[in-house]
């Protein structure tokens, strides 16, 4: 019975840890549209068409998050200050992926990168 819970316990562990294949942005420009684009991707964040006919749009991959003290204050006895905790939150950067389209609507570059 330990044999079949533990097998079991490790098949919903590795199960949880699989991951999604990479797509290869390189491979897909010249043949890829912004209509694809958004049905695979949803609509983007932000989006600017210019007057050429040029689409630069940017789909957020991960929220900027901070992690830390978020107000941890101590009081240590017989001390009136009210301090912060000793070690300053860590800030993790929003991550995009910008895709610009061609005139023609086909993919012509991509870039990921923090802002």
């Amino acid at each position: 019975m330990k044999t079949i819970l533990l097998a079991l316990l490790a098949a919903l562990v590795l199960a949880g840890c699989a991951t999604t294949p990479k797509i290869d942005w390189a491979a897909r420009v010249g043949n890829y549209t912004y209509d694809q684009a958004v049905l695979e991707l949803g609509p983007p964040d932000k989006v600017a068409k210019l007057d050429n006919g040029i689409i630069v749009a940017d789909w957020i991959t991960q929220s900027a998050q901070t992690i830390g003290p978020t107000g941890s204050y101590y009081v240590r006895p017989g001390y009136y200050c009210v301090g912060m905790a000793g070690y300053a939150p860590t800030y993790f950067p929003a991550w995009y992926l910008r895709l610009t389209f061609g005139a023609d609507g086909k993919l012509t570059a991509w870039k990921k990168y923090a802002q």
